[in-house]
């Protein structure tokens, strides 16, 4: 995959999934794999925020961001097809804050100096491919966006010695099909979804992954702040499998050459010409 400038996943992250129409022929869904010790296998590259069947260049061959061309007719996967419901749940004081940061057009986004998206947001981004790896021991997520990953021991506590990050501390445990992920201990540093959507350093989310078949897993999110939200969020969304797909080394602050411009953008703001 070519690398894509920061700043295309913001758009990217704006976008809904063009639906199937009803000519267009997806793939039948087949059973859940299962590993050897019975729990659902879910193992193999994924895209997320992505609800096409299919091999990577099928699922991305429209003319949208992030499309080949190759087919006009084809929809491009983009960011979630359901998927913010309801207005994130801010106290009045932070919703303005947000509010700030989405008239400046986001220019203050972290990932613009190539810093981790964090969670649940690299779970927005569809133009990027994760990895799961999973053993009875742990789970392993591989993020081609910002090359960053996230090691899941199942059945474990929180160490009492966590420090802040940027992905937070991960523990999970199966709840009959479903992955459960508790994660605690984030630092304040990044966006959980939208423009300016930041949280404090009291942030815990807990995470649902549960493959409904061979080619799709339903990913839920429960996020709580009490420092800046009146009351949990929720974010649904899908990850489709992509055959075939490998991920490949993203290397952000090679193609971020533009960062004294954009150090005088967050000093002056975005000037928007009008016609």
């Amino acid at each position: 995959m070519k690398p894509i400038h920061p700043a295309l996943c913001l758009i990217a992250a704006l976008l809904t999934t063009v639906p199937l129409s009803p000519q267009s022929t997806a793939p039948a869904k087949s059973a859940v794999p299962r590993a050897a010790d019975g729990k659902p296998d879910l193992t193999g590259v994924w895209q997320p925020a992505s609800t096409i069947r299919g091999s990577w260049e099928e699922a991305n061959s429209g003319t949208g961001l992030g499309g080949t061309g190759k087919n006009p007719n084809a929809p491009v996967a983009g960011a979630s097809a359901d998927r913010h419901g309801e207005g994130a749940p801010y106290q009045p004081w932070a919703a303005q804050k947000v509010l700030e940061s989405y008239n400046k057009r986001a220019i203050d986004d972290p990932t613009a100096r190539c810093l981790p998206a964090g969670i649940p947001r690299l779970h927005s981004f569809g133009l990027f491919p994760l990895q799961m790896v999973q053993t009875p021991q742990q789970i392993i997520i591989l993020y081609e966006y910002m090359n960053v990953f996230r090691i899941i021991p199942l059945n474990a506590k929180h160490p009492d010695d966590a420090e802040p990050t940027y992905m937070g501390d991960s523990v999970g445990h199966w709840d009959g099909n479903t992955l459960v992920v508790d994660i605690t201990n984030f630092n304040d540093k990044t966006w959980l979804l939208g423009a300016g959507t930041f949280h404090s350093d009291q942030l815990h989310i807990v995470e649902r992954y549960t493959r409904v078949d061979k080619d799709q897993i339903n990913y839920d999110v429960v996020m709580e702040d009490p420092k800046v939200l009146t009351k949990p969020w929720t974010y649904h969304s899908t990850m489709m499998l992509r055959e075939g797909t490998r991920i490949h080394e993203s290397v952000c602050a090679e193609n971020n050459t533009d960062l004294d411009r954009y150090e005088q953008l967050l000093k002056e703001g975005v000037k928007i010409e009008r016609q």
